[in-house]
């Protein structure tokens, strides 16, 4: 790898700034912190992201970031047209540098394509010859179990960067903040009881549950419950209320965008969910959170941190077993043991020592 520790320095006199990241919304807001450190760095620079249409909507959250270019990777509804515009488009505003934290092979494509003058990159994707022809500078790898936006942040240290104290410092617009104003009670529990991928689900029961052991001690603490628009999520969503049957439990009407549920969770006291973007968003906004991990492999880089978050991780026997119970039934059989005494014990205030 080509030496990346004085990258900095031999930069500084960037004026145009590119970061290739392709994640969705807990990859993009994990990528923030090392945005601030990017135009603290290069505070006459303009900074831009290429990024997939949700990981833009996120970005937009962010004040450091002057320009977010949304292309869409999604093997169903991309096409090979509207990514070469991007990429023409791209080439036009003429780099100086380029930075890509992920590795992974479209990332470290485009970043090649992209044209910058200097380009540097973390190691994530696999090995390929060409890897050195797109991206001439790579940082050391990373310790794969500190958290990804420290992760991120550590790359940069490694380029020449002197980092201060992480931030996110999101923006909500005033329209979305007024949207959920009259939706959202001030200090009510944020649910989401959905992850794009059903393994990482607790049961719906289980939040049934959960909001009952909660009532009994404040029955008038409204939850607000979301999901986002597809079918899949919809469906569990009729039937958590149907379960529920409650009238302090509400919902967001429509499909909300990204900023209107920031806005939404915003005003929330704490946030309730499994392994899914919407624990980051909360996390980046301030709001503490009780999330639902499986101990799999690279678990650890994903756990909120910090004393207002607790992630509640339980061991994963079937894990990368495609043919087991598990992936049959669609539903976890390790997250279930997590009691929901013990996370309405946590929303309460009142943690257990226990499951």
């Amino acid at each position: 790898m080509a030496a990346a520790g004085s990258f900095y320095d031999q930069t500084r006199a960037a004026r145009k700034i590119l970061v290739v990241d392709f994640g969705f919304l807990g990859d993009a807001l994990h990528l923030i912190p090392a945005l601030w450190e990017i135009k603290r760095h290069y505070p006459e620079a303009a900074l831009h992201v290429l990024s997939s249409p949700l990981g833009a909507e996120v970005l937009r959250l962010a004040p450091c970031v002057d320009r977010v270019w949304p292309v869409e990777i999604h093997p169903r509804r991309r096409s090979l047209r509207e990514q070469f515009a991007v990429i023409r488009a791209l080439r036009r505003e003429k780099f100086d540098v380029a930075f890509n934290f992920s590795g992974i092979d479209r990332a470290t494509i485009f970043t090649g394509l992209t044209g910058a003058r200097r380009r540097i990159g973390h190691p994530g994707g696999r090995k390929h010859f060409w890897n050195r022809w797109l991206i001439h500078h790579w940082v050391e790898p990373q310790d794969p179990n500190i958290t990804v936006w420290e992760r991120h942040r550590r790359s940069l240290a490694a380029c020449g960067f002197t980092l201060q104290p992480p931030r996110f410092d999101l923006r909500v617009d005033d329209a979305s903040a007024q949207w959920a104003e009259p939706l959202v009670p001030r200090g009510a529990v944020h649910v989401s009881i959905n992850s794009a991928n059903p393994l990482k689900e607790w049961p719906l029961d289980h939040y049934a549950e959960m909001l009952r052991a909660v009532w009994q001690v404040e029955p008038q603490l409204p939850f607000i419950v979301s999901a986002a628009a597809n079918d899949r999520e919809q469906d569990r969503l009729r039937k958590f209320l149907a379960l529920v049957n409650h009238p302090r439990l509400l919902t967001l009407p429509g499909q909300p965008g990204i900023a209107q549920l920031a806005a939404a969770v915003q005003r929330c006291r704490i946030h309730v969910g499994p392994d899914s973007g919407v624990v980051h968003l909360a996390v980046a906004l301030g709001v503490p959170t009780v999330s639902f991990f499986r101990e799999q492999g690279g678990y650890k880089c994903w756990l909120p941190v910090g004393p207002p978050h607790r992630a509640l991780t339980v061991p994963c026997v079937c894990i990368d077993h495609h043919s087991g119970a598990c992936e049959a039934v669609g539903q976890a059989a390790c997250l279930a043991k997590i009691s929901p005494a013990h996370v309405a014990a946590i929303v309460l205030g009142r943690p257990q020592n226990t499951r």
